[in-house]
Formats: C-alpha cells, structure tokens, sequence
C-alpha cells in the first residue's frame, strides 16, 4: 500500500490534525480533505469511498473521522489494517473525542503516526510498540549533557587549584623578598620586549598600554643602599603567613601545603583498556529524583551497548549477551538488527547476514530502560535530617547507606547546599574528606568508594540557615558495573562461529541523582 495522509477531521471536512507521508503540497492536501464530506452518502454502510485519483478509508470517531488518503491501487484490507491501528493510536492520547483534545495533543499523534507510517508504506509495529518509541527519551542528549557537565566540573575544579597554586607561590616570594615578575609591569630589563619571554609580544603578563621602553631614569640601580634596609619584610615573620593561611582555612578553603599532593581529593582515574579491533561499551546513565521525608519520586535507568570494529575483516560477526535481568526492563535492538536472532537466542548480529558492522565508527546496537517508583531498587539511599538548633542555626546529620550491595560506587560526591551568603559551617564529625565550595556556597563530601565492606557512613555539621536550605542534595558516582544484569559473554565470526577477540569497557554515572 501507498499510504498519502492521515488526518482526523470533523463530519464537514474541518482537519484538526493531518500528517502527509509523501511529497505533497499544503493547497493539494487541504483540497482532498475539503472534497471528503461532498462524497458522503446518507446511509451507505461502506468504509471507503473513491475518486479518479485517491481512495478515501475512514472511521467514525463520535462527531469526528480517523481519515486515510491511499491510492487507488493500494490492497483494501491492509488500508483497513491500517486505519483500525490508527483509531486504536487516538483514545491513547485524547482521554475524550472532542476537538480541544485533539488539537492538544496534535504533537504526540503526529509523533505516533510517523511511527506508523515511513514514506508511505507502514511499518511492523503494534500499539505497545508505538507507545514505547513515542515516550523513549534521547539517550544520546543524556550523554551529551552528562559529559558537558563532568567538563565544565573539572574546568572549575582545576580553575580553583590553579589560583590556590598562584596564590601561594605569591606568598612565598614575598616571603623571601622577591616580587613576582608576573606583575612587574614590563619595566625591568630582564622581563622587558625581547628579555625573558613575558613582555608585551610574547603573551605574558604585562599590560600592553604601559611604556616598555627602558630609559635612564627607570633602570634598577645596581648599587645597593648603604643604610638599613626597612622595606620588603613580608617575609621576615613566618606568623604573618600562617596567620593569613589559618583565616582561610577558618572561612572554609582547602590549603595546599607544599608537602601536600595537589590533587588529594582529585577524582580517581578510570584504567585504561587495551583496544582490540572490535571493542564493545556498554553504558549507563542513572536518574533518581527521591523525596527528603522518604518515597522514590522516579528513578530511571537507560543503557546501551555499543560496537567499535577499527578492523573491517572483523565485520562479520555475532555477539552472544547474557539477560539475567529479573526487573521489567525494556530493550530494543538497532532496526540493522536481526530481531528474531536476539528473540531466540540473545544474539546481535546484521539482519542481512552478508553486510557487515560499519568500521571506525561507534554504533549502538541494543538499548535498554528501566523504570520504577519502589524506592528498593535505588543503589545509594541519602537521609538529610536538618534540625534547628535555636540559635539561627541547623544541626545537620547526613548519611548513606549503599543498598545494592553488588555494587561498587566510585568517586561519590555528595553536594549539601547551604544558605546564601552564610559564614562556613563548622564540621562536628566526618567519615570521608570534606570541602567547603565557596562559590556555590555548598558542603561537598568526598567518598572515593562505597561497597559492601564500608556500605553506610556519616556526617554531622551546624550551619547557619533553615532546614529548606539544605536541599536539594545532589549525589555524583560512578562505577564499572552496571545496574541492569547484561553482560557480553562472547563474539563470534558470522562464517565459521570461531570465536573473535575483543575488549569491552563497561560504565555506570549517574545524571542526575537529587534527594528534594
């Protein structure tokens, strides 16, 4: 069949919704529609009628019409086929058969109709099928979010420990009496136009409007003063610094000692994997929105399993997943997917046997969800219990408790908000590391991971606010183990079944993971 329009429509001809599967144009559609009521006749028990050119296939909707335009040539009882999936796709999104709610709900019928109808000829799905592909978010807007914001976290995180490592080389120049050449305004002759690599034309730090050019009366005199000296004695008194470096640390900011490594509380790095040429990802991202007094809001969890092949011999091939997955969980294979081989045996491999996997590129071949409210399947549960203390202030205990203890959380940070514009809180008790982001005027425990040998941990800190300060809180990990139970158990080659080496990456982070 050749499937030209679909539209609802009321008894005059009025279209509420139209959806054209082919070139047409908006005059030439608007005419075929208007044409529909005159060809009605009173009393005809038919569901179709024809004209020289177009075939009219419809059902009555209470006072409006589920309208298919077709040719002439098209089978008659797939068109019917057709049009009784098109009336059963309307009651789905429009509670009642009235124009208002037809015209609100225009978008998702459209949506619903495309996944009917491609260029017109109708696609292999029911009514369960169209309302999974219709409510199916974009993973890959997920993952393109998700990976913005990790850039713009490390941005800023690097950005603090860059003016921190500044800061105290400032400090301990001044300390030993020398000044910063980084701020020296281009006048000496050794950091001058052409001295040392930080004037004017070499992209340092001096300001381009200042006069550069060395004359007699600006050179340093080498000829050193005679009397005593009562100038530059920053550094004279180590009490000055440390006085200054406990004022920090008394308002909340990590200070790097010398002795100390610079990226204590840096993320751990992911190992690295030995890349075969045929190399599979899978991955998956995790969003929880919990309530503070308890209750599971939604979680969600959407995961997908991709192919690199950098070796186009090793195109042909097969890979064997294993399901153990006991939860309702929803998968979907890429359409190049053979699906009655993944129906029967948990096999991905090309639907037409003799094409192969694209090379060099990364594509996703099987997709899975999974959805609930019961709030058991969550992996890390967060209880905040902010109390007020009387006295303008909060005493906030927080803990976690990991209740998946198949899993293994890695780089774990918990962002408590706080009150703006309120002085750092002081912390009573801390299983972990801690850090005080005054920018953002929040408390970030650091856990580096969580498992089944340290499930549960705890954190007691006063502040200054009320208890709805202190929320959202925002949980941040990930692991190497996934949530859903799939796992790749093998590939093998298409011609001869002999196995195929391969490497696999398999990741877990979460999107975003808020207890409001």
């Amino acid at each position: 069949m050749v499937l030209l329009a679909a539209a609802v429509c009321t008894r005059s001809g009025k279209a509420l919704v139209s959806r054209q599967f082919v070139e047409m144009t908006k005059s030439r559609i608007e005419g075929l529609l208007a044409a529909f009521p005159k060809l009605m006749t009173v009393g005809r028990q038919h569901t179709f009628v024809e004209t020289e050119s177009v075939r009219y296939v419809y059902q009555p909707l209470d006072r409006l019409y589920m309208l298919l335009i077709t040719t002439r040539a098209s089978n008659i009882l797939e068109d019917l086929e057709t049009l009784r999936l098109f009336s059963r796709v309307i009651p789905e999104y429009c509670g009642n058969m009235e124009e208002s709610e037809i015209q609100e709900n225009a978008f998702h019928l459209i949506f619903a109709f495309d996944e009917i109808v491609a260029l017109g000829y109708r696609e292999s799905v029911n009514l369960a099928q169209i309302r999974t592909f219709v409510e199916m978010d974009s993973h890959e807007e997920k993952v393109y979010r998700a990976v913005r914001e990790t850039q713009e976290r490390e941005a800023r995180t690097k950005m603090k420990e860059k003016a921190k490592e500044l800061q105290r080389k400032r400090y301990e120049e001044s300390k030993r009496g020398v000044k910063s050449p980084g701020f020296s305004g281009g006048s000496s002759g050794g950091f001058g136009m052409g001295g040392g690599g930080f004037g004017s034309n070499t992209g340092g730090f001096t300001t381009p409007t200042e006069s550069i050019t060395p004359t007699p009366d600006t050179r340093p005199s080498s000829v050193k003063p005679s009397g005593p000296n009562r100038a530059m004695k920053l550094g004279s008194k180590a009490k000055d610094v440390d006085s200054f470096v406990d004022q920090l640390k008394s308002e909340g900011e990590r200070v790097v000692s010398p002795s100390e490594p610079a990226n204590k509380l840096a993320p751990l790095s992911t190992p690295q994997v030995d890349v075969e040429p045929v190399h599979i990802v899978m991955a998956e991202d995790v969003v929880v929105r919990a309530g503070r007094d308890g209750g599971l809001q939604n979680m969600e969890v959407q995961g997908i399993l991709k192919l690199r092949i950098t070796d186009s011999d090793h195109g042909y091939i097969k890979v064997q997943v294993d399901n153990t997955e006991s939860r309702p969980i929803q998968l979907q294979t890429h359409p190049n997917v053979d699906r009655e081989l993944w129906k029967s045996c948990c096999q991905i491999g090309m639907k037409m046997s003799n094409r192969p996997f694209p090379a060099n590129t990364d594509v996703g071949v099987l997709k899975w969800r999974f959805q609930t409210t019961d709030e058991s399947h969550v992996p890390l549960s967060i209880n905040c219990w902010p109390q007020d203390n009387g006295a303008g202030g909060c005493d906030v205990n927080i803990e976690y408790n990991l209740e998946n203890t198949e899993m293994e959380l890695n780089e774990v940070t918990i962002t408590i908000p706080l009150a703006s514009g309120a002085p750092p809180p002081v912390i009573n008790d801390c299983e972990g590391e801690h850090e005080y982001d005054r920018a953002h005027c929040a408390l970030v425990w650091r856990i580096p991971i969580i498992d089944k040998t340290a499930p549960t941990a705890a954190m007691d800190f006063t502040a200054r606010g009320v208890p709805d300060n202190f929320f959202p809180v925002r949980v941040c990990f990930s692991s190497s183990r996934l949530y859903c139970n799939l796992k790749v158990l093998g590939v093998v080659s298409t011609s001869d079944g002999a196995p195929v080496t391969y490497s696999q990456e398999t990741q877990l982070k979460t999107t975003l993971y808020e207890i409001d």
